[in-house]
């Protein structure tokens, strides 16, 4: 019994996900998921191709800085892939890709595949969560 169905209001049965749609949407948070623990893996590798990439962004390249944004990316995914955190991990995913969007926008990277990149995974933090969790969808209905 999901915890809207226990609150016995027939609106929590209408937008409660079907088995697909949770699929679905489990499928789309795990790829967004996957993509940010390998982001934020890469940035602890300490390589140096993580060094070059973050000087061409306009970021220090040093290890405190790269570390940094790895454990806010890392942290902020882990409470995203916690269902009962996941909202807050969503809103600071969020923030993370709208640095990561002005950041492009900054230094002049291609439109669709490097400055709208972070609005693709954010459609997907969000899309995955809206498809799988009924508290997202009360609060942003498609439909009244």
């Amino acid at each position: 019994m999901t915890a809207i169905a226990s609150t016995g209001t027939p609106e929590a049965a209408r937008i409660a996900p079907g088995r697909g749609a949770a699929r679905a949407g489990w499928a789309l948070s795990g790829i967004a998921i996957a993509f940010f623990a390998m982001d934020g893996g890469l940035k602890l590798s300490n390589l140096p191709v993580v060094a070059e990439t973050t000087a061409r962004l306009g970021w220090p390249t040093d290890l405190r800085t790269i570390y940094l944004l790895a454990i806010l990316l890392l942290g902020s995914t882990l409470l995203y892939a916690i269902p009962r955190t996941a909202m807050l991990g969503a809103v600071l995913l969020t923030g993370y890709l709208g640095g990561a969007v002005a950041t492009h926008v900054r230094v002049g990277s291609p439109l669709f595949s490097h400055v709208l990149f972070g609005v693709y995974l954010g459609i997907f933090v969000w899309g995955g969560l809206w498809l799988r969790d009924p508290r997202i969808r009360a609060l942003m209905p498609l439909r009244d």
